[in-house]
């Protein structure tokens, strides 16, 4: 059981991050996480260790689709809540800007912004594919388990990541 607890802990911010840049939204970022973890061990705890982070990382998947099918299932009901939407998210942006620390930290912020900026404006399914590969390390293999979906796929989301990565970093320089 503790080397289960070593192992979410060592998964739970990366995969907070990815969840963020999924939903744009920390507390439901932190709602899918912990449901993740909640799954996992719940479910899962009995696998092999070598298993538990295609898992992990399926289930976190699994997690932010649902997330997002809900997010478009409450669009299609409550469409006049849209402007009520965007100005708590204007709020939380300009608390965010506030909160900036000193000179040095801000400059760093804004590059990881900056980056964090391009992750999120790929499509879901690239972004997925981009983090799990580049972030987590996840051979194309584990990322296409993680998915569902096949090793093709994979090197193409990844390859098309990449691509449109660099293309917003050069138009934002």
């Amino acid at each position: 059981m503790r080397n289960l607890e070593n192992f979410l802990i060592s998964v739970e911010k990366k995969a907070f991050r990815m969840a963020q840049l999924a939903t744009h939204c920390e507390a439901d970022a932190l709602d899918i996480v912990q449901d993740t973890m909640i799954k996992l061990a719940g479910k899962y705890s009995h696998k092999p260790e070598h298993e538990w982070r295609p898992l992990f990382y399926s289930i976190l998947e699994n997690r932010i689709m649902d997330w997002h099918r809900k997010q478009q299932l409450k669009k299609k009901f409550f469409f006049w809540r849209k402007d009520e939407l965007s100005e708590n998210e204007e709020l939380a942006t300009e608390l965010q800007q506030t909160q900036a620390g000193p000179e040095s930290e801000l400059i760093s912020e804004q590059l990881g912004e900056r980056i964090l900026a391009g992750v999120a404006a790929l499509p879901l399914q690239q972004q997925q594919c981009f983090v799990l590969r580049a972030w987590e390390g996840l051979s194309v293999v584990e990322t296409a388990q993680a998915m569902g979906i096949n090793e093709n796929s994979v090197k193409t989301h990844y390859a098309r990541a990449v691509q449109k990565l660099k293309a917003f970093q050069t138009s934002n320089q």
